[in-house]
């Protein structure tokens, strides 16, 4: 596989008055195209902040941020922005969906950047939402959605700009356990398709579904490890029983 992230002695100081708080120490990463890959740690650990920076959203104090092998650390703001919105798609936990637009007009919105016609803009937004299982709900507003078909409709807008990194920020959070194994099977196809996927997360049964755990703590990475038998959600919802009524996602 192909580089695609590394990072090198990546450090990231926040000031606070007269205080400096160190939210990463150093961090050395590589990930490759393909991976799909969980980063865990409580609270304050770093995972975020790290998330900011591979995201194009914020730049190291110190280090290198290197993205397909190109050094990207000390970018303006607007060069970041141009490859967020070119190369990285952004899943939150939060869903961050415009009430008063449609599930295709939501997909649509990173379209508004580039040169697309608008009719290849819309073929582009249908088969995104294809791709998630939401065929036939392309007028749906938000508030006619479950949360999981929500979440389903940004995953979706993550994907239509054929994004190098899915960065997914607790996707689950505000997802039921079922619904939580949809999305993850959602995920887990997307990366037997090639796509890379970077997945912030504070609960281990969620990190078990990725190919490898990244552990912080303190700002630095403790623990780095292949999963060798990833968990299934699609076969982990094949066996669960029928639930008569149950809402679809």
């Amino acid at each position: 596989m192909d580089k695609l992230i590394s990072t090198d002695h990546l450090v990231k100081i926040y000031k606070l008055g007269d205080y400096e708080i160190q939210a990463l120490r150093g961090i050395n990463l590589s990930i490759e195209k393909g991976e799909f890959v969980a980063i865990m740690g409580p609270s304050g650990s770093g995972k975020s902040t790290l998330m900011h920076i591979l995201g194009c959203l914020d730049r190291p104090t110190k280090g290198k941020y290197f993205l397909e092998e190109k050094d990207i650390s000390s970018l303006d703001r607007n060069s970041l922005a141009g490859i967020r919105n070119q190369k990285i798609g952004f899943v939150f936990q939060s869903f961050n969906l415009l009430s008063r637009t449609t599930a295709l007009e939501n997909v649509e919105l990173p379209l508004l950047y580039n040169s697309s016609y608008s009719k290849e803009k819309t073929e582009k937004a249908k088969k995104a939402l294809s791709m998630v299982g939401l065929e036939g709900r392309e007028n749906h507003y938000p508030n006619k959605l479950s949360g999981g078909q929500q979440q389903r409709v940004a995953i979706a807008r993550a994907l239509v700009n054929d994004p190098a990194i899915i960065l997914a920020d607790e996707p689950t959070g505000n997802l039921d356990s079922i619904t939580s194994m949809e999305v993850m099977e959602i995920f887990q196809s997307l990366n037997n398709n090639g796509i890379t996927i970077i997945l912030i997360t504070h609960e281990k049964d969620i990190a078990a579904y990725a190919k490898r755990n990244i552990t912080f703590r303190d700002g630095k990475i403790v623990r780095d490890e292949i999963i060798p038998v990833p968990k299934k959600a699609k076969d982990e919802l094949l066996s669960l029983p029928p639930v008569e009524n149950e809402e679809e996602i």
